[in-house]
């Protein structure tokens, strides 16, 4: 019993110590940025440190077969990227496309070939860690970083396998993921400053170092024939970027939205309340990113959702639910990820703006 005591308190210090060391660090240079914030505590660092290196620096302990690989694939990743890694109609295969003579050159043969349908991940990764990196850090979709080191492990095995590149009983771990031989792993080159920090970077140009031009004004220009030929741009879904598309039904505005905001209520002007409410709250949790308001992206467009829930009762309660905690199998195989993060009032304005139609 004394000697319980005698661990905990000594696992106590252990911990007091190291949260005085963190706040002296954090706090021994907090007057370098005045009103930029802090610097991080060694704990903070840690936690977004997480990434894999080619030479493997930063690689967690651990292992994982490819028979445990293929539980966790069936369970939570299959649904986008299909039970042998053939992917569905949104992503592209994982597997295919190398032979056993790219394992012995190095070299995806068919990446040259033009019979060639589409290029897998195994055919252009160079490395391993790239692979094992990605997974962990962002799979599965719908819970990224929700895997550990061994989960991380089997599911690289398994993929690896689905390749011919490990039998099916192997098992991977951080003690012989080097000796995996990619089947492109010479396929990319490693001249240039980005690949070793002790190289050069490639940053050298001296085009414009001296009497430089303040500003330079970029534009493009449609022929009016042109211009509306594929109907109105700024009304067509736009996943990325902070305009949505000028408005082809009227003739081009005169400048480019600049810093001094210019044409930014042109472009917030096109299409319909985009600029506020329900409408731009549906954007900035990037609702639009998997719902077209009328054509099928990654998941069905908001016209669809409002006819297939027209004059139902409880349709909101139901998808208010549905929004918080996710799900797949209504519309398609593609789960949509939980949006926990919505606050209930959020959550029933978008179901009720969806079942609208988006008005």
């Amino acid at each position: 019993m004394f000697k319980l005591d005698k661990l905990k308190i000594r696992l106590g210090v252990a911990a007091l110590i190291t949260v005085v060391a963190q706040f002296v660090f954090a706090q021994s240079d907090s007057t370098k940025f005045p009103g930029v914030g802090r610097v991080a505590t060694p704990s903070e660092v840690a936690a977004w440190d997480i990434d894999v290196r080619p030479d493997f620096k930063g690689l967690p302990k651990g292992s994982g077969s490819v028979e445990k690989g293929q539980i966790i694939w069936e369970a939570q990743c299959s649904s986008c990227h299909g039970t042998f890694g053939e992917s569905n109609e949104i992503f592209t295969p994982i597997a295919g496309g190398t032979t056993k003579d790219d394992l012995k050159t190095g070299r995806v043969a068919s990446l040259k070939d033009t019979k060639q349908p589409q290029r897998t991940t195994l055919m252009k990764l160079s490395t391993v860690s790239t692979l094992w990196d990605y997974i962990y850090r962002a799979m599965p979709w719908n819970a990224p970083r929700s895997l550990t080191p061994d989960d991380t492990y089997a599911l690289v095995a398994f993929i690896l396998s689905l390749g011919e590149i490990v039998p099916d009983d192997f098992v991977l771990s951080d003690k012989n993921i080097a000796e995996i031989k990619m089947p492109n792993r010479n396929g990319m080159t490693t001249k240039h400053g980005f690949w070793n920090v002790k190289d050069k970077p490639d940053v050298t140009g001296n085009a414009c170092m001296h009497n430089c031009v303040s500003f330079v004004q970029i534009g493009s220009t449609l022929p009016d024939f042109a211009r509306n030929a594929h109907e109105n741009i700024a009304e067509q879904n736009r996943m990325y970027g902070p305009y949505r598309g000028a408005d082809t039904t009227k003739p081009p505005i005169k400048q480019l939205p600049g810093a001094s905001g210019a044409g930014l209520a042109h472009a917030a002007d096109t299409h319909s309340s985009a600029a506020k409410g329900t409408a731009a709250l549906f954007k900035n949790e990037n609702c639009s990113a998997c719902h077209a308001p009328n054509a099928k992206l990654v998941g069905p467009s908001i016209a669809d959702i409002a006819k297939k829930y027209e004059g139902q009762s409880g349709a909101v309660d139901r998808l208010m639910t549905k929004v918080k905690l996710g799900g797949a199998g209504v519309w398609g195989s593609i789960p949509m990820p939980a949006q926990a993060q919505l606050s209930d009032e959020d959550r029933k304005a978008l179901v009720v703006w969806m079942l609208s139609g988006g008005k």
